[in-house]
């Protein structure tokens, strides 16, 4: 039995060993070097019912009316982000929030304290007139092995004076501003209030002990209204909840046309695999649109042990090209979308905190489907037949790093 053990962890070790090299070694290469310029769609606008849904896949026309808003704000502003770097576009978003709560606008900032770490701690003073939550880069204590602990704030939302509310993939810095390929969108009318109430609840789970404003709960008046082809799902790993994966599946699993999907890392368990297969297989276009090289190496090839079975499924592999792609959006037969935080993989979908809208719509389903059509287009298709060719090297790597799965 020893033996055996020392042999595992032998295996693992080389694994750890060989992804830090294989990140250090992409690290370098990219140093320098810019993302090409790739095409996007303008912001596009749907009415539902009393509310609309506006997409954005580019960050500078996203940031131009987040930031409108903010300076428009007459009573509170929610923020929440996963990463806030110190940089330029950081700065702007710091300002315009604190000039807010200087003309006497309440403002409740919600970020995440590792994501932020290599972020200057200078940036990360701000003044007293803002309610700041920094969720901690350890929020175990002494519960070690309480998993529920251990997820990240990888949400980002954005609810000013219960009129508007933004929320997709977009974190805030200069390089997502205009190098990388994203997807949000801006919700107003009654289909603001679940992302209101999901900010709420976040900030007076985790209020106590954080920040020096803990004795004031975020309080909620009771929505009047809603609207219930917009609905908000989130993952709260502290209480065990994570319906965005079931989300998921049930839609692929009802799928009779086309499912659609866009995702910055792949890395599912094996249900969702065999759902995505087993649309295909009954005839369903289904798509996987991915980054041709994100910015995590070793996810992109762990991500690539899946795909030997979807192509032989016939599901439909795109590789987008010369930037990243950070979207997590899916369409499932012109009627139901998705756009949020969280993408196909473990940690997203069993562990952090994330949040996506869900929307039953065609109209919101046909802007959807242009984007992905406009993406398509800045894709390298993978056929079976170049994939089965692939060097021997590589398929060695997969197999190395495919017991890695379940870290990601």
């Amino acid at each position: 039995m020893g033996t055996l053990r020392r042999v595992m962890l032998t295996i693992l070790g080389v694994q750890l060993v060989v992804a830090i090299a294989m990140s250090l070694v992409d690290s370098y290469r990219r140093r320098g070097k810019k993302p090409k310029p790739f095409p996007t769609t303008p912001p596009n606008q749907v009415s539902i019912g009393e509310s609309t849904v506006t997409t954005y896949t580019y960050g500078r026309d996203l940031y131009d009316d987040m930031i409108a808003a903010i300076e428009g704000a007459q009573r509170q502003i929610l923020f929440e982000t996963y990463i806030w770097k110190g940089d330029r576009t950081g700065e702007r978003f710091k300002r315009a929030l604190a000039q807010a709560a200087d003309r006497g606008v309440e403002v409740y900032c919600i970020y995440d304290g590792f994501a932020n770490l290599v972020v200057s701690p200078v940036f990360k003073h701000f003044p007293p007139s803002m309610k700041v939550l920094k969720y901690p880069v350890y929020a175990a204590g002494w519960r070690f092995f309480d998993l529920r602990r251990y997820g990240r704030d990888h949400r980002k939302i954005l609810v000013v004076d219960d009129a508007v509310g933004f929320v997709g993939g977009y974190n805030i810095g200069d390089a997502y501003e205009t190098e990388w390929r994203d997807t949000h969108v801006r919700v107003t009318g009654p289909g603001v209030w679940d992302l209101k109430r999901a900010f709420a609840d976040f900030w007076n789970l985790h209020r106590r002990r954080r920040i020096r404003h803990s004795e004031r709960p975020l309080l909620l008046e009771t929505a009047s209204t809603w609207e219930p082809r917009i609905r908000v799902q989130r993952n709260v790993p502290r209480l065990w909840m994570f319906p965005i994966r079931a989300m998921y599946l049930e839609a692929i699993n009802r799928a009779s046309k086309n499912v659609w999907l866009t995702t910055a890392y792949f890395i599912p368990d094996q249900d969702f695999v065999d759902a995505m297969k087993d649309a295909a297989r009954r005839g369903v276009d289904v798509r996987l649109l991915v980054p041709l090289k994100s910015n995590h190496i070793v996810a992109d090839w762990i991500s690539r042990g899946y795909f030997s079975q979807l192509l032989e499924a016939g599901v439909k592999i795109l590789r987008f090209r010369g930037a990243m792609v950070h979207a997590k959006t899916a369409t499932v037969d012109g009627n139901w979308t998705t756009v949020g935080t969280a993408n196909i993989d473990r940690l997203s979908l069993t562990g952090n905190y994330e949040i996506n809208v869900e929307v039953i719509d065609r109209g919101l389903a046909a802007a959807l489907e242009d984007v992905f059509r406009t993406d398509e287009g800045n894709c390298a298709p993978l056929t079976s037949a170049d994939w089965e060719t692939r060097d021997l090297h590589r398929r060695f790597t997969e197999a190395l790093l495919r017991p890695l799965r379940p870290l990601l």
